[in-house]
């Protein structure tokens, strides 16, 4: 009987040892790589069953390696359309194809592809950084006709998602040098919510080739697009560090517009205010209206040329040179006042002078001439009665002998030719009182003084700012 019921029982381990392997061996469950039933030929149906498994149990609210490792998020951008800038709200636009990368060990996979292309709707269901833009005013995802974003999931886990943004970004600027001014427009983003111990943000290419802009991608009138420098910084605030990457575009105005439009008017104006130190002393209307035309000109050209900046609290470069423009008019038309003033003035005092000192040489001959008065005087009495031949006089008879009428009428005539010409001599005065507004002395320097000055004022202008270019844009480098 005991010998039965060992036979029994070697007999039933026979059939469980059969058993047992008859059954599949057990593999170990990583990232979901499970063997793909034999029954499945078509692909949409391979990856349809790949997702499900991939989703199956996922939680897109914790992020890869989790309490393990940092998650490092790899990001470049491509710029589609820089501009445009405006100075007035300080801020510029710029559209491009932002990119992230980053590893998810929960999404492995074996299938026939290793790259696996997703629809965007799929990145709602997976983890995906808290990317956000530090000095962005105002970002748009452009959803026409879908949402314009890109999805891929490569066989090991790593995912590629890009997305087309146009970003509304603040540029400060610092427009002392305007309108020779240069600026650096940062770009920076980084994550809102985790610190740089949990994810941190790499650049894909490198510091060189992480930011690249389209040939034909600028959109700027009153710029020049110089370039770009990359770099990454860390902010720290009460909540922790956080990874900041940075991109400076550097723009430098074009400045052919502001010589156009403010700087040739502004020269001209000046110019044509010094005209005026070249016309008569007298001509007070001509010199009064290009004196007050000067100076509403430069007025207008300077409200004009402060529209288009912000309402900042210093003087730019144009500033100054309208300013000084403007001195060199509101000068010309002081400079008219004040030889008009001294004109009126002389009218009482320097034409006397000048009569005077006509008159001296005559005060000697005054008797004399008013001798020579009262026998003029003489003569031209005598002549309506007699005439004198060799010392005798006859008395004048025109009824008897009409020969000596012609006599008699040929003596008043030379009498009062010699009394004219007496008056003449006479009138010194009215002769000096012809010649006392000559040219002043006043419009003689400035002739000279006031463009010499102008010109040496805009040799240091233009010298210094062309200068200063260097400097500037080493400033925006190191920035």
């Amino acid at each position: 009987m005991a010998v039965m019921l060992l036979k029994i029982e070697s007999l039933g381990l026979w059939i469980l040892v059969l058993l047992l392997s008859l059954l599949p061996p057990a593999r170990a469950v990583v990232g979901h790589r499970e063997p793909l039933p034999d029954d499945g030929k078509d692909n949409i149906t391979i990856f349809t069953r790949i997702l499900d498994r991939l989703l199956d149990g996922y939680d897109n609210r914790l992020r890869p390696g989790l309490g393990e490792s940092v998650t490092e998020v790899r990001t470049n951008i491509y710029v589609t359309s820089f501009g445009p800038v405006s100075d007035t709200d300080m801020e510029y636009t710029i559209d491009v194809f932002f990119r992230q990368s980053w590893r998810d060990e929960r999404l492995k996979f074996d299938g026939p592809m290793e790259v696996l292309p997703l629809n965007n709707l799929l990145a709602s269901k997976i983890w995906t950084p808290d990317t956000f833009f530090h000095n962005g005013k105002k970002s748009v995802a452009h959803n026409m006709t879908t949402p314009n974003k890109l999805l891929r999931l490569v066989d090991n886990g790593t995912l590629l998602y890009t997305m087309r943004l146009t970003i509304h970004a603040e540029c400060p600027m610092h427009l002392e040098d305007f309108p020779m001014d240069a600026h650096a427009c940062p770009l920076k983003f980084g994550s809102y919510a985790y610190t740089n111990n949990e994810v941190i943000y790499l650049w894909t290419q490198g510091d060189e080739r992480s930011v690249s802009v389209a040939e034909d991608g600028s959109r700027l009138n009153q710029y020049d697009l110089l370039g770009h420098v990359i770099g990454k910084e860390t902010i720290s605030s009460s909540t922790g560090e956080y990874v900041v990457m940075t991109t400076y575009f550097h723009l430098k105005r074009k400045i052919g517009y502001f010589v156009i439009q403010t700087y040739l008017p502004c020269i001209m104006t000046v110019i044509l205010s010094q005209v005026s130190f070249w016309l008569n002393r007298e001509s007070v209307p001509a010199r009064t209206v290009f004196g007050v035309t000067t100076v509403l000109t430069m007025t207008t050209l300077s409200i004009s040329a402060r529209n288009s900046l912000p309402k900042v609290a210093y003087a730019t470069a144009m500033d100054w040179f309208m300013a000084v423009c403007y001195a060199f008019v509101f000068s010309a038309l002081i400079e008219f006042a004040t030889v008009n003033y001294f004109t009126k003035r002389s009218w009482a005092w320097d034409g006397k002078k000048e009569g005077m000192e006509i008159r001296e040489p005559f005060q000697a001959n005054m008797a004399r001439i008013n001798d020579m008065r009262r026998e003029s005087a003489t003569l031209s009495k005598k002549a309506n009665n007699t005439f004198n031949i060799v010392g005798t006089t006859y008395a004048m008879n025109a009824a008897k002998d009409q020969g000596l009428t012609t006599i008699s009428k040929s003596a008043p005539t030379a009498a009062s030719r010699h009394s004219h010409y007496l008056h003449k001599m006479d009138d010194p005065y009215t002769e000096a009182k012809k010649s006392y507004n000559r040219v002043s002395k006043v419009d003689k320097i400035s002739r000279i003084i006031f463009p010499v000055l102008f010109f040496i004022f805009n040799l240091g202008y233009w010298a210094t700012y062309v200068n200063r270019k260097p400097a500037i844009m080493e400033a925006n480098k190191e920035n």
